[in-house]
Parts: C-alpha cells; sequence; structure tokens
C-alpha cells in the first residue's frame, strides 16, 4: 500500500530535508517515526528537498508499508511520535504509480518580509527584515519580467552542478498586508536558491536599486549583478505541491 503525506514543518533547526551524515534532517525524522510505528525501514520520497532553515507548510511525501494501519490514521499515530517542528498534517492511500516528485505539476513556494526598524523575535523566524517599504507596484512589473519560461542561471547559487536552467515560472503574486509583504513563486521545478535569489531581485526592484531595464538584462544575459542578494533561508516556505 503507498501511502501520500502531506507535512508541515518548521526547518529552523533542521539541517534541510534530505538525510545527511551530521545533522538533524526531516527526512530521517520522518522515516524514524514511520518505524517506530510501523516496524519498516521504508524509504520515503518526498515532492523535493528544501534546504537548512527553509520551512514547508505542506510538503508531500509517500512511501510504501505493508501496515494495516488505515491510511488516514497515519496523520494521527505519527504526530504522537513525531516533534513538535515536524508534523502530518494529512494522510491517505494513493496508487502505486503515484511518485510524491515525479507525479508533481507544479510547485509554489512563499518568500515573506517584514518592515521594520530592528529584528523582532515573533517575526524573524519565518520572515525577513527589510528596513522601508518598497515599491510593490514597481515589484509586480519586476516579476512579470520574471514570469515565463527562461534560463535561469542568473538565478541559480553559484557551485551548482546543475546543467539544465530551463524553467517555467508560471506566476508570481505579491501581497502586502500592513507591514507584511509574501511573494508567491509558483514553477515546475527551481534551481538551488532561485526562489530566495527572485525575491532578492524584486526587493531590489522595489528598493530603486536594480531597474527593470537591468533586470531584463541579467535575464538575458545571464550574469547576476551584485545588486541582486540571496535572501536568508528563513523567509522562505514551501507553500504547495500540485499534482
Amino acid at each position: 500500500m503507498r501511502i501520500l503525506l502531506t507535512v508541515s514543518y518548521d526547518g529552523t533547526d533542521f539541517c534541510g530535508y534530505q538525510v545527511q551524515p551530521n545533522g538533524r534532517t526531516v527526512e530521517e525524522t520522518l522515516n524514524d517515526a514511520i518505524y517506530k510505528l510501523t516496524g519498516e525501514k521504508v524509504k520515503s520520497i518526498a515532492s523535493g528537498r528544501t534546504d537548512s532553515g527553509v520551512h514547508a507548510l505542506s510538503q508531500k511525501v509517500h512511501f510504501d508499508t505493508n501496515s494495516n494501519i488505515p491510511p488516514k490514521n497515519f496523520a494521527f499515530a505519527l504526530n504522537s511520535i513525531l516533534p513538535s517542528d515536524v508534523k502530518v498534517i494529512k494522510s491517505e492511500k494513493v496508487s502505486g504509480d503515484f511518485n510524491a516528485r515525479y507525479s508533481a505539476k507544479k510547485k509554489t513556494y512563499r518568500y515573506s518580509f517584514y518592515i521594520g526598524a530592528f529584528e523582532e523575535p515573533m517575526q524573524s523566524r519565518y520572515k525577513t527584515l527589510i528596513n522601508s517599504a518598497p515599491d510593490i507596484s514597481l515589484m509586480k512589473k519586476g516579476a512579470k519580467i520574471i514570469e515565463g519560461e527562461h534560463d535561469f542561471k542568473c538565478f541559480l547559487a553559484s557551485g551548482s552542478s546543475v546543467k539544465d536552467t530551463v524553467r517555467t515560472v508560471y506566476s508570481i503574486k505579491i501581497t502586502k498586508k500592513g507591514r507584511f509583504i509574501d511573494v508567491y513563486v509558483t514553477g515546475n521545478g527551481f534551481l538551488y536558491n532561485m526562489v530566495r535569489i527572485i525575491a532578492g531581485a524584486l526587493v531590489a526592484v522595489g528598493e530603486g536599486k536594480l531597474s527593470l531595464t537591468e533586470l531584463e538584462s541579467v535575464l538575458s544575459s545571464g550574469e547576476r549583478t551584485n545588486k541582486i542578494k540571496t535572501m536568508p533561508a528563513k523567509g522562505l516556505t514551501l507553500y504547495k505541491v500540485n499534482y
């Protein structure tokens, strides 16, 4: 039986999703809980690997089991074992050919900012501080430039070995409520640090540090300017996966 879990976690104290030799990871924590529950050492497959410090509102994970636990009850049972910073919010049975990673059609990440003079403990765990309000209308114009199919090598972290850097960004939605700004990026896949760099580019545009013409040039040339920063991991959340 193949089980699909919808998992939510606070990534602050994890060294990312994927199992690593040294460091606490979401994958290992989840697999250990499944083992304690079923006695089975499973190989769980996630929709994607989030980096150290990145959160997830709706990560999707599948695994195969011979357990007779009803599918919907896995969530309740696993949550009695899992720590407070990772929980299963839904469990269900899926077909044997379903794959949490390869069956995904698109993913949405959310990058969150708050405006203020100083870091605030009640905000800074999940959002990145910016000191003054950016021009949202300029940010939205910048978003339209980034949307579509492009070679996004300019939005790839240095040192990555990925060869195919063409991706499609279906939409970028920017919302501002009071002093809180959220950037929602939906695409068919993302390069290492791509969303964090997109968020940095849009804030630079909104702050007047990067012109729209410069943004177009960066995207067409593949050469990133130092005006575009990679935003901290803590502001990034895997928001939704569509199948």
